[in-house]
């Protein structure tokens, strides 16, 4: 009876321990291939492998904002932007984990029958009001080609997509795979003017954690991150299957000729054939951090800390099934000498 009572006690202790860890990923914007590689991650089981419970949030399209959940601990990992440095530089203690995407993904889109071909164009032009606010590589584009961006003429209406269709202003700020689709599926001929063209060369769609995450659970952050680019790695090779996963659990109002569209406009982004997966580099970061203005001397002071590098804790960590083991021994052992000494 004794026995049965500590084979039980042990079951439990043993399942406890193994338990799952939950952790939550806050995405950048609604569910689309964009974010594939995470849905295949946990679809694969990469996560549960990894002993990771993830819930995969996505955004409010009305405020996607990645970062506050992070800060606040509500979600232990995200999906941000370039800006995550302006934000590190801020005082965020954000940790930089991997580039999912290379290269921007945001462009203007014009007409195809616009006067603008080049960021110097946009002189006196209308662009959305968003793209003001926003302050990202697309302002910065038309700065360095000598655009005032200040004497630009805003539209702050409803609907910009309508407003640009029909003549009400001259560029919008678009996800290269989203309105640009759209428009082809309508028959509206455009042309795209990206910051890659014209040496905006910076990361996207970087997934991050925060420094307080990082200091209390890096096996975990190392887990997430080794089971993510696992995620990735299988959703690259196996492009159909990540695209109807997608649309299966996570996009189901999207059709899968609009995924796939979307798949293979990211694929370069994803993996292109000069870098590998997730790939950072200091000296990129270093570029992105002089074309946001960003002072060499405040870079210097966060890099050390800002891009991920695993660093195996000091404390010895004991596995699930040692700690199983070393158990059964201690139990073992008095009922080993009970055994002798009822021989005897």
């Amino acid at each position: 009876m004794l026995f049965k009572g500590l084979i039980i006690g042990l079951c439990f202790f043993c399942s406890h321990i193994a338990a799952q860890e939950s952790v939550t990923l806050q995405l950048k914007w609604t569910h689309q291939f964009q974010f594939a590689g995470y849905y295949m991650a946990k679809q694969k089981g990469f996560y549960n492998e990894a002993g990771l419970d993830v819930t995969i949030k996505q955004a409010n399209p009305m405020k996607p904002d990645t970062f506050s959940p992070v800060a606040s601990g509500e979600a232990q990992f995200g999906v941000g932007h370039s800006g995550i440095l302006q934000q590190r530089i801020n005082g965020q203690p954000f940790v930089a984990m991997a580039a999912l995407l290379q290269f921007s993904p945001y462009c203007w889109m014009v007409k195809d029958t616009s006067d603008i071909f080049h960021p110097r164009d946009f002189v006196n032009k209308r662009i959305t009001a968003v793209s003001k606010n926003d302050g990202t590589e697309l302002l910065i584009m038309l700065k360095r080609s000598g655009v005032d961006v200040n004497k630009l003429k805003l539209y702050d209406g409803e609907n910009p997509g309508q407003a640009w269709i029909e003549n009400k202003l001259d560029a919008m700020q678009v996800y290269v795979t989203t309105e640009p689709y759209y428009m082809t599926q309508q028959g509206i001929a455009h042309r795209l003017v990206c910051p890659q063209r014209y040496g905006m060369d910076v990361y996207s769609d970087i997934l991050f954690t925060s420094e307080n995450m990082l200091k209390k659970n890096p096996q975990t952050v190392e887990k997430f991150y080794q089971a993510s680019l696992k995620g990735w790695r299988y959703a690259m090779m196996n492009m159909d299957e990540a695209i109807a996963v997608t649309q299966q659990y996570y996009a189901s109002g999207k059709s899968f000729y609009q995924l796939a569209f979307e798949a293979e406009v990211l694929k370069s982004y994803i993996t292109p054939s000069t870098t590998s997966l997730g790939h950072m580099s200091i000296a990129k970061w270093r570029l992105i951090a002089d074309l946001y203005g960003i002072q060499q001397n405040e870079f210097d002071e966060v890099k050390s800390h800002f891009i991920y590098k695993y660093q195996e804790p000091e404390k010895v960590q004991l596995s699930w099934m040692l700690m199983a083991a070393i158990l059964v021994s201690i139990i073992s052992i008095p009922l080993y000498l009970r055994l002798i000494f009822s021989k005897n």
